[in-house]
């Protein structure tokens, strides 16, 4: 089988000719059909992210595709069944081997590219607005980095959940996707005078910040008494440094949020959130947003796409 291999934390993937991996117990082997990427996968190939697989590893935190066979002694999704997965690593092969009690069966309308592209970004986004910020019907949400792959989830979802949702990305056309995506007031991330019309718009419950940097700030500055912001992630590159101060006078909530994490010390919660979300999808009402469908040799050009800010929605990479 054809497979993504990372040897080097100082040299660049390279795709190679595996055997077939033989599922052990409590294990389910996959065909694989479709892979989304992540800027966790750039972080990742260089030693930066949170997770560090040992070396060498195969990329690809999320997939979907087909239960081929089951490890011995391990009760799972039968072959045949269509599946997603968070495998932390491992989904850019034609084939791979992943605990049974991660796979994700998928409804008769969901496609595995969908399926591919969902569960990290719309579960990231459920399960922090809904668990850990809170977000109340009539509440005003800030979606920063509205376009990418994770912040076009956190604006459906918060429509979703009532909120009046208000989206910064990085010029006219990424606007337009975010409004697409049911944003209703969209503001180009790099004016200069973010703060004074996020003010100017009532101000801020809570924000959801994947990029940091200068948005952070002018997200703080304009969030109402009791307000709440979730850390998300850096993609801007600068790591915020709150004013305590702020925080203090306002009584705001600074609160971080990895979803991975939640698949070890919480699972149940994660599993409800994607309930919640898979109900929705199989009702019409989320529309994953997929930018780019790449072949499994197109790896660099994907994660390329992620490095320049290239791509709005998610970058898939579609295997066999």
């Amino acid at each position: 089988m054809r497979a993504w291999k990372i040897d080097s934390l100082t040299t660049p993937a390279r795709l190679c000719d595996l055997p077939r991996p033989v599922p052990a117990q409590g294990q389910a082997l996959l065909r694989i059909h479709a892979c989304a990427l992540n800027f966790a996968d750039l972080l990742m190939a260089e030693g930066k992210y949170q997770s560090r697989p040992p070396l060498p590893f195969t990329p690809g935190l999320e997939l979907a595709g087909e239960v081929v066979a089951l490890g011995p002694d391990t009760s799972g999704p039968a072959p045949g069944t269509r599946v997603a997965c968070y495998a932390g690593h491992g989904g850019l092969a034609e084939y791979g081997t992943f605990a049974v009690d991660r796979l994700v069966p998928l409804p008769p309308s969901m496609p595995y590219d969908h399926a591919a592209a969902f569960l990290i970004a719309y579960g990231t986004s459920h399960l922090a607005l809904w668990h850990k910020a809170r977000l109340q019907e009539g509440e005003t949400l800030l979606v920063t980095g509205a376009a990418g792959g994770v912040g076009l989830t956190a604006v459906e979802v918060g429509k979703r959940m009532g909120a009046r949702v208000i989206a910064t990305a990085r010029g006219a056309d990424k606007l337009a996707v975010a409004k697409a995506a049911g944003a209703d007031i969209v503001i180009d991330s790099e004016s200069p005078d973010l703060k004074d019309q996020l003010k100017a718009l009532g101000g801020l419950d809570v924000t959801y910040d994947a990029v940091g940097g200068a948005g952070f700030d002018a997200a703080l500055r304009a969030t109402k008494p009791d307000g709440r912001i979730l850390c998300i992630g850096f993609a801007g590159g600068e790591v915020p440094k709150p004013a305590a101060n702020i925080l203090l006078v306002k009584n705001i909530s600074v609160i971080g949020f990895w979803w991975g994490a939640y698949m070890d010390f919480a699972p149940h919660l994660v599993t409800q959130s994607l309930a919640t979300l898979i109900g929705w999808y199989a009702n019409g009402g989320l529309h994953p947003h997929i930018s780019h469908h790449l072949p499994l040799e197109a790896l660099p050009e994907g994660l390329a796409l992620l490095r320049e800010r290239k791509a709005t929605g998610k970058v898939v990479v579609q295997i066999g």
